[in-house]
């Protein structure tokens, strides 16, 4: 039978001890399953290994050999970033023989250490460089497969080319020449106008090329104020995240973790003296939300993801979703929102293996939370939404057709 589910209408009493209920921290995912982690040299310091750990991450990024140990017993591993194979010349690489040398080496010594995920090759390579890579990462995986090679792309940028050909193609050479698992790019757009499509365009493109090859990617977001960029949120980390998740990211990476000490780098979560800012506050916050809904997005398949009203370049607007038919703030007659402002929402759409749909709601604005409408299509009877806090799936009701700026919702429809 034909029907309309407006979720706004759906109201749940909940009593007070529920809504003044706190949630214990959420059990780390793997990082075989899913990556947090600093896009940034792992410290030598204890106390800071020890941060990142209690900040959610479960890598402590790139280590020295060194300072694995230390790493190991912070509860962390780490790709290793001072072997060999990190400072060679992609343009002119050793012979042979010397590659194979060294990866012999890396083996005997660090083959069998769990702590150590794998090796850091290059970051931002340009296409012709990508064959080098691929042939250095065939010989790492014929004597290590365990082990992770780690290549970092480019971010996608308009009229910026000359770092590659096409951008779908340089992030699928990737895959297909140098052979990596995993895609990782970075993709900074948050700066004086808010977030740039630029930022959504790159996700299109890697996920596209990551269910076409079936690899899984990581994105590596903006945690530190710098040149124009903004400075760090909760709604700027937010949007960030809840956005990857959208397009079914596997690994969430961020650049930086320490601030570094120089130019106008301000506010990464630990600053130059070495303290926690206001961004390792946010920043826990919204690893412990990727930490309680993983369980759940590591079982799903991206479907589709759509955008409403306004659509980035290679997007596709709401009108092709299989599920929603029509999604909008409620206007506000308290004044909550300036009627002037409009919503603007990312929906990406999901399977598990049992059959059924989720999707997760974005707010892609970062200055006001919006109360949302959404119209399903005559097949969905059933909504369920999937707690950020605790990870189990619960009656949607109540306030949770309110997203934060930035913010986001994972619903399970039936």
């Amino acid at each position: 039978m034909n029907r309309l589910l407006v979720l706004s209408l759906l109201v749940l009493s909940w009593p007070a001890q529920i809504l003044a209920q706190q949630f214990p921290h959420p059990q780390p995912m793997t990082p075989r399953d899913f990556v947090v982690m600093p896009w940034d040299d792992a410290s030598p310091d204890p106390e800071l290994l020890r941060g990142m750990k209690d900040a959610g991450m479960n890598i402590a990024g790139f280590c020295r050999a060194e300072d694995i140990e230390r790493v190991r017993a912070a509860g962390l591993i780490c790709v290793l970033r001072d072997a060999p194979l990190s400072n060679y010349d992609w343009k002119k690489l050793p012979l042979e023989d010397q590659i194979r040398k060294d990866v012999a080496e890396l083996k005997q010594e660090f083959g069998s250490n769990p702590t150590v995920l794998g090796f850091f090759l290059s970051d931002e390579p340009r296409t012709p460089e990508m064959p080098a890579l691929g042939r250095v990462v065939a010989l790492l995986r014929e004597s290590m497969p365990d082990k992770l090679p780690y290549v970092n792309l480019f971010p996608y940028r308009e009229g910026e080319q000359h770092w590659y050909t096409n951008y779908e193609d340089y992030a699928k050479s990737l895959v297909d020449i140098v052979h990596q698992p995993i895609l990782s790019f970075d993709n900074y757009s948050l700066s004086y106008g808010g977030m740039g499509d630029e930022f959504f365009t790159n996700l299109e493109i890697v996920r596209k090329v990551g269910l076409e090859t079936k690899t899984p990617f990581w994105s590596c977001i903006q945690a530190v104020a710098h040149f124009g960029y903004l400075v760090p949120s909760d709604a700027t980390l937010h949007l960030q995240v809840y956005s990857t998740l959208a397009y079914g990211g596997r690994g969430i990476q961020y650049f930086t973790y320490f601030t570094p000490q120089r130019g106008n780098y301000r506010m990464g979560a630990i600053d130059q003296f070495g303290n926690k800012t206001a961004t390792w506050e946010a920043l826990r916050r919204i690893n412990y939300e990727i930490h309680a809904l993983a369980p759940t997005l590591v079982g799903l398949r991206s479907t589709g993801v759509y955008h409403y009203p306004d659509v980035p370049k290679q997007g596709q607007p709401l009108s092709e979703s299989r599920l929603v038919r029509g999604i909008d703030m409620v206007k506000d007659e308290d004044g909550y929102v300036p009627p002037s402002v409009a919503a603007r929402f990312l929906v990406g759409e999901f399977e598990d293996g049992k059959g059924r749909s989720y999707l997760m709601i974005v707010n892609k604005d970062l200055t006001y939370s919006f109360r949302f409408d959404i119209e399903f299509k005559p097949e969905v009877h059933n909504v369920m939404r999937v707690n950020p806090y605790s990870g189990r799936a619960e009656p949607f009701g109540s306030e949770q057709n309110w997203l934060a700026p930035g913010g986001g919702i994972l619903l399970r429809v039936e």
